[in-house]
């Protein structure tokens, strides 16, 4: 009885190992949701340019229709998706580069390597403007329609899949 106990916490780990490997590697992508952001007008704001420049605001950004992308140097999935932000960019998307809880040298360095598909890249140091949005990580994608609202919200990298039944028909309406 001694011997079987003295098994249990391995067993016990050899489970959750095996149940972290399953749900790490199980197929399909983050689900779109919108956590009832979606119709509800995005929030207003003043942030700091990457480039110094003079704030960017919602009001600058008023009337025409936007992507506003979450992302961080130092998140992995940002790099996977960037492909697709500059697919996007080259397609004529406006899109607004967030660099969430970022250094600004660490963004500029990742857009410098990669590539720079953003209209303008903000600062948000503290995360407040993305739990304004509701972001709940990174990568994420907020489509921003003419009229001001949170048309669509995209969880987790985009994906050529992503783009085309998601972010471009909430941009095109």
């Amino acid at each position: 009885m001694k011997r079987a106990l003295a098994f249990a916490p391995l067993v016990l780990l050899a489970l959750l190992v095996v149940v972290g490997v399953v749900m790490l590697t199980r197929g399909g992508e983050r689900q779109t949701v919108s956590d009832g952001r979606i119709g509800r007008p995005a929030p207003v704001f003043e942030l700091a340019r990457l480039d110094g420049g003079a704030p960017l605001t919602n009001e600058a950004m008023a009337g025409r229709a936007y992507v506003i992308n979450v992302f961080a140097s130092w998140c992995t999935p940002c790099r996977a998706e960037h492909p697709q932000l500059m697919a996007m960019r080259e397609q004529g998307v406006e899109i607004v580069g967030v660099a969430y809880k970022d250094e600004p040298g660490d963004a500029a360095a990742f857009l410098n390597e990669l590539g720079d598909p953003f209209r303008v890249v903000v600062l948000d140091p503290e995360g407040r403007f993305g739990l304004d949005l509701g972001t709940a990580g990174v990568p994420e994608t907020f489509v921003i329609g003419v009229d001001g609202t949170i048309r669509a919200v995209h969880r987790g990298p985009l994906t050529s899949d992503v783009i085309e039944r998601t972010i471009a028909p909430a941009l095109a309406r």
